[in-house]
């Protein structure tokens, strides 16, 4: 396990360089992704392989453009295929470090995580189109926190909104994109105040 986290280290130093804000991003997400984990009752290995999977969920963007990733405005429907990419490109980096572990089936389980932090819970989401339980637990947990701080920070293509009216965006998105029941338990963190970052009112 340790040198999973020696990896962990030095694939978040790689998006550090690549992106800043998403190496910060996958802090932030990791940070709450751990309170819902422990809220849910997740074991300590499971906390443990969450955590990575949150820090690491977007290792894959080190794989696309710079006109893509990092473009100001709203990307075309070709440019959103390409970021679409960035699930499966990280799947594809978290592996190649299997070789060099002691435990391939936690490596393997954190890129499966990653992989699929961008299905929905109705099936409709990328790159696999899975759905409900099919979806990793931790790639749910990941998926709705991963959510939510996009919305919750300032980016290069838009302002830091309100923490209540991303509250009922996703509240919205209950059953269709997230899963109802852990999201239930983020609304509950999020009620008591748990923020990795200053919120706006």
């Amino acid at each position: 396990m340790e040198n999973i986290r020696h990896f962990s280290r030095w694939l978040s130093r790689a998006i550090e360089q690549r992106d800043l804000y998403t190496e910060q991003h996958g802090e932030r997400v990791g940070e709450l992704a751990m309170a819902v984990g422990k809220a849910c009752g997740l074991s300590s290995h499971d906390l443990q392989m969450l955590n990575l999977s949150a820090a690491l969920h977007d290792v894959g963007k080190i794989g696309i453009p710079d006109q893509v990733l990092l473009k100001p405005g709203k990307l075309t429907e070709d440019e959103y295929e390409q970021m679409k990419q960035h699930t499966a490109k990280g799947e594809y980096i978290i592996l190649g470090c299997a070789e060099y572990s002691d435990d391939i089936d936690a490596v393997r389980q954190i890129a499966s995580a990653v992989r699929h932090h961008h299905e929905y819970f109705n099936g409709e989401g990328y790159p696999d189109r899975i759905s409900g339980e099919d979806i990793p637990y931790l790639s749910r947990i990941v998926g709705i926190v991963d959510s939510f701080d996009a919305m919750a920070t300032r980016r290069v293509y838009q302002n830091q909104r309100p923490v209540h009216l991303i509250m009922s965006e996703l509240e919205k998105e209950a059953g269709s994109k997230h899963d109802p029941y852990i999201l239930r338990v983020f609304f509950e963190i999020l009620n008591k105040g748990h923020f990795p970052f200053t919120p706006v009112a």
